[in-house]
């Protein structure tokens, strides 16, 4: 079995503090795991992104901590990609 890096196992730490602190408010497991697969795609190499997005996902747990936190809003656009101002 291969070790992981010092910023691969910050990643698999804050992806499991996710999972737990989402565990008591349903409908944020789905999302994390997804959000989680679709950014397993970064090359590893790409450190200033990784880091990035788990300051971001750092910000998303402190939100998901909050007693007060009981659903998730998502932003949509209605605009086709191309006609934004």
């Amino acid at each position: 079995m291969s070790r992981h890096s010092r910023l691969q196992k910050q990643v698999l730490g804050l992806y499991k503090q996710l999972l737990r602190a989402a565990c008591d408010k349903p409908g944020f497991t789905p999302h994390i795991r997804a959000e989680f697969r679709r950014n397993a795609a970064f090359p590893r190499s790409d450190v200033m992104r990784i880091e990035m997005m788990m300051r971001r996902a750092q910000r998303q747990l402190e939100q998901l901590r909050d007693p007060s936190t009981r659903q998730m809003g998502a932003f949509s656009s209605t605009e086709p990609p191309g006609e934004r101002a």
